[in-house]
Order: C-alpha cells, then sequence, then structure tokens
C-alpha cells in the first residue's frame, strides 16, 4: 500500500488531527487478520457457493445428496465447494456411519450471511 504524504492532500485539506490518526494507525489490523478476512470474503464470493449456504441456513444440517437434489448439482461439485468451504471454517461435517452431514461452522457465519441480506434489501 503506497504511503500517503501530507503534500498528496487536497490544498484545503488540513487532515485529521495528528492524535485522531495516530489512534487509527495503531489499531489497524495486522496482515494475518487482512488476509484470514479477505479469504473468508473470498470463499462467500461465489453465486455456488452463497446457494449452498443458503441452503444450510434454511435446512440445518443436511447430507452432500440432499444438497445435492436442492441445488441441483453432482455430487463431485457439492464435494468441492463443501471442501473448500470447510477449508475456510464457514461449514463443519459430522459423520454418522457412512453419511456426512454438514451444517453451517457457527452463528457467526449465519449472522454475517443475515447481515448481508438485509444490507442488499434497505433503502
Amino acid at each position: 500500500m503506497a504511503k500517503l504524504e501530507a503534500a498528496d492532500c487536497d490544498v484545503c485539506c488540513d487532515g485529521s488531527s495528528p492524535t485522531q490518526a495516530q489512534v487509527v494507525k495503531e489499531r489497524m489490523l495486522g496482515d494475518g487478520k487482512v488476509t484470514a478476512m479477505a479469504e473468508m470474503y473470498k470463499a462467500m464470493g461465489d453465486p455456488t457457493r452463497i446457494r449452498l449456504l443458503y441452503a444450510l441456513i434454511q435446512g440445518g444440517e443436511l447430507c452432500v445428496h440432499d444438497l445435492c437434489m436442492v441445488l441441483d448439482m453432482t455430487q463431485s461439485a457439492v464435494s468441492h465447494q463443501l471442501r473448500y468451504l470447510r477449508n475456510v471454517r464457514i461449514v463443519k461435517r459430522r459423520k454418522a456411519g457412512k453419511t456426512v452431514y454438514y451444517s453451517i461452522d457457527d452463528h457467526h457465519i449465519e449472522q454475517l450471511f443475515e447481515q448481508t441480506l438485509a444490507h442488499m434489501t434497505h433503502d
């Protein structure tokens, strides 16, 4: 990221108070958190994965077979997307015999999803 110099501001801009700018700078997220957040948004930035997440939010816990039926996708395609979502801790799995059930990893993911939907629908 390019460093902003005082000379880069508009002539009429005196900048924020040095104290305010310093406080904000000290509170900035570290590279690890920024990268992890970007990966989370990247994972949720695919229409197929959004449909999959919505299905899991609506259905609670679903097996791969059910997800294939709901999304009209092949088992291979659904499994590929679930693996990706599991790697970034958006979904979790539970085995019961030979059947694997998937669900949203925790309530924060569902809240993020619902907040995004609410943001899109308000004026």
